[in-house]
């Protein structure tokens, strides 16, 4: 007798297969003249700096299902990731799996708020070593709690949200979280799409940033620097008389 909560088993494609279907999709989208930009991990670890590693950690706080996590991860490693770009508020990707047609994903993420933005341009400005490492395209480590925290870069679960073309049920389908983890390995190599994925120009963010720290820098130049010693303390310090 057929059972209403009956959807059927899916079988998982293995590693040699996601590969082989893969392989037919960008050949074919190579003879329609399609450019992708596919997610290569190299070796097992699919990040490999710090910010990249956050990412993966921070996404798993969205999964509806935590099976959907590892098929994700295996997804990405097998290189099922056909293509993935990147934009305002917007990550656009085709994932092949089990089919031969691959899955197009789209998630969307709200933009950066305008408090959160300058608490984050506050933090970067405390050091000007922070701003010479955001110009040349890395985060200094001292941004770190400014990526999981309330106020900080990583989206909330209430501020993003998935699409799949696939029949999952799940939110957060292994599709979807391929995808996530592909976006890790991207910020892993260009750190500064941050920026654009929350809506924020990274020039002008920098800018003002800059700017805050003169503005810092000027309002301080007349006051007297806890550092500087006194004459008594020279003569103290030296045995002087």
């Amino acid at each position: 007798m057929s059972k209403y909560w009956d959807t059927g088993f899916y079988s998982q494609p293995n590693a040699s297969e996601l590969k082989k279907n893969a392989a037919a999709s960008r050949k074919k989208e190579q003879k329609k003249g399609n450019i992708l930009e596919p997610v290569v991990v190299q070796g097992r670890t699919i990040v490999k700096n710090w910010w990249g590693k956050a990412w993966c950690s921070n996404l798993e706080q969205y999964a509806d299902y935590e099976n959907r996590l590892d098929r994700g991860k295996r997804y990405v490693r097998t290189g099922a990731v056909l293509d993935l770009k990147i934009k305002k508020g917007k990550i656009l990707a085709r994932v092949q799996g089990t089919r031969k047609t691959p899955y197009k994903v789209e998630i969307r993420i709200s933009p950066l708020s305008e408090e959160k933005c300058q608490n984050i341009i506050e933090k970067c400005g405390r050091k000007m070593e922070n701003i010479e490492e955001l110009m040349s395209g890395n985060f200094p480590v001292e941004m770190q709690e400014l990526f999981q925290g309330k106020d900080g870069f990583f989206p909330t679960p209430k501020e993003i949200s998935f699409q799949c073309s696939c029949p999952d049920w799940a939110l957060m389908c292994k599709h979807v979280s391929a995808v996530l983890y592909g976006v890790g390995v991207r910020l892993d190599e260009q750190p500064l799409l941050f920026f654009e994925l929350r809506g924020i120009d990274v020039g002008r963010f920098i800018d003002v940033t800059l700017a805050s720290k003169v503005e810092e820098m000027l309002a301080n130049e007349g006051k007297p620097s806890d550092r500087i010693m006194d004459e008594a303390d020279i003569k103290g310090l030296f045995g002087v008389l």
